[in-house]
């Protein structure tokens, strides 16, 4: 697996992926589906400094598996992002996800040096709650009508995992981290 961020190229793929998906992702989540749809939605990145985009592909053929979001970055004293991500059929339960979202934790943490990343997960999503398990993230606590998601307020676990707990500390603290 590789990890690239997204761009206006890969948004034909990218809408055939939601549309392939539909099934799999309802009801935790959508995605944008029609070609204003998914510019809106590649217009919220800003390559880390607030949001980043980021696709999880196949290294053989570059196709599009899945797509991760680090969403909501805050600098300064928390150094944290939000993670929201997504498999997409046909590749959905091969173990590309958990791949894809090692290289993300290694992205996040080594490259965009952040501190901390948070998961909110719909209880039932057993398989979004594996994938946190799998790689480390400590359950945090559940917080009710949180995302609004599937036209209603949705509940939501709160999983995160910081640098320390990954293993994956950079070598220099981002420059908004205060000295003290």
């Amino acid at each position: 697996m590789v990890l690239r961020r997204m761009t206006s190229l890969d948004q034909d793929e990218f809408l055939e992926r939601v549309r392939a998906s539909v099934d799999l992702h309802q009801p935790w989540m959508s995605l944008p589906a029609t070609p204003e749809a998914f510019q809106t939605f590649l217009g919220r990145f800003d390559e880390g400094r607030s949001a980043e985009g980021l696709l999880i592909c196949l290294r053989d053929t570059g196709a599009i598996a899945g797509n991760v979001n680090i969403n909501s970055i805050v600098r300064g004293r928390f150094q944290c992002g939000s993670l929201g991500y997504a498999a997409f059929a046909p590749y959905a339960g091969r173990g590309y996800m958990s791949e894809g979202l090692g290289l993300v934790l290694r992205h996040a943490f080594e490259e965009l040096r952040l501190h901390r990343l948070e998961a909110q997960i719909q209880p039932d999503n057993h398989a979004s709650t594996r994938l946190v398990q799998q790689h480390g993230f400590r359950y945090e606590g559940y917080s009710p009508d949180l995302l609004f998601i599937d036209g209603a307020w949705r509940g939501h676990d709160r999983w995160a995992i910081t640098n320390d707990m990954a293993g994956l500390v950079p070598g220099a603290p981002h420059p908004t981290l205060p000295d003290r």
